[in-house]
């Protein structure tokens, strides 16, 4: 019996046993490690933040969306194990796809807004948007959110589903023959959200990295934060968003060969498999946070200890951003 079908629009349709047993345990442990965090690092920049500044406008909007697309996850669990069946309406399965995809761009354009924000800070400090306050960061936000919008819209507008085996398939990804304007830009948009932002980490992350090496005395280690910081930032796009990317690449080229569905069955299952990873940048995204300021990660600890019930320390040392002892255990300072 044949493992790949071809539907009545020219689309190739894959059974994947192995998806089917491996990528809902999956989904739902990023679901729950996922929603934890993120709740934590909402609460914490919500309820313990005492000033704000960019970063921490930043990293509040990627949190938000976090939460928001994880509940998607369960959904998505649900459909691997039903063997590729959608049973939740047209309605919620463009919702779904609409939300993981402008999830995945909200990650990579977040995350590269804070790391130009740290190029500013450290290689550029007395450049005139460093002087800009929270309206400037609200205005960058909401024009990002304007663009993720304005790019991936269209999941809302069409549906997706295709018949197979008395089964519904709810994907955007699916691998039709020819080419549609909507898919090519679906693909296109893709690709080109990860290699762009990923060119600006590289640079921002080599030009704080020089500029650690020729300063001779780094007040408090900033700079050396810093380095660390953007590195952890293209660690995540390294792990989360490349494989996705060069999976779906790779059938981009098998279509402008091929127009046989068995052609495509290894790249169908590279690039589904790969997606988990993406999904996976919720999960790592609070680690993210709590790296981006050892005050950050000071308060998180102190909430940690005092939830477990610990005495805190007397006579902490002072932090080097703050200048204080012990401070308060319920304030962030807003240098994330």
């Amino acid at each position: 019996m044949e493992n790949f079908t071809t539907t009545e629009d020219d689309c190739c349709a894959f059974e994947s046993p192995i998806l089917d047993r491996v990528l809902p345990p999956i989904l739902v442990l990023e679901f729950m490690f996922g929603l934890m965090g993120n709740v934590v690092a909402l609460w914490m920049f919500i309820f313990h933040m005492d000033t704000w500044n960019p970063n921490s406008v930043y990293l509040t909007h990627l949190a938000m969306a976090d939460s928001i697309v994880l509940f998607c996850l369960p959904f998505r669990a649900d459909y691997y194990r039903r063997g590729k069946h959608w049973i939740h309406g047209d309605i919620l399965c463009r919702i779904m796809l609409f939300l993981l995809m402008a999830n995945r761009a909200a990650s990579i354009f977040f995350l590269t807004a804070v790391a130009v924000d740290r190029y500013f800070k450290i290689v550029h400090p007395m450049n005139k948007i460093n002087q800009m306050g929270l309206n400037y960061a609200l205005w960058v936000s909401l024009g990002l959110w304007g663009l993720i919008i304005a790019a991936t819209g269209y999941l809302l507008a069409n549906e997706h589903f295709f018949i197979r085996n008395n089964r519904t398939q709810c994907e955007s990804f699916n691998i039709c023959m020819g080419f549609s304007p909507l898919s090519t830009w679906h693909n296109t948009f893709y690709v080109i959200q990860f290699f762009l932002p990923t060119a600006i980490v590289t640079f921002c992350t080599f030009c704080i990295t020089w500029q650690l090496k020729n300063k001779t005395i780094d007040t408090g280690g900033k700079i050396k934060r810093a380095v660390q910081f953007v590195m952890a930032v293209a660690l995540i796009f390294i792990i989360c968003f490349f494989p996705s990317t060069v999976s779906r690449i790779a059938v981009w080229i098998l279509k402008a060969w091929y127009n046989e569905c068995r052609y495509f069955k290894e790249a169908n299952l590279a690039f589904y498999t790969s997606v988990c990873f993406t999904y996976f940048n919720s999960v790592l995204n609070p680690i993210v946070y709590y790296f981006s300021s050892p005050v950050f990660s000071q308060t998180f600890l102190k909430l940690f200890n005092r939830l477990l019930g610990r005495k805190e320390e007397e006579g902490q040392p002072a932090s080097p951003e703050t200048g204080t002892g012990t401070g308060s255990p319920n304030t962030v300072s807003g240098r994330i």
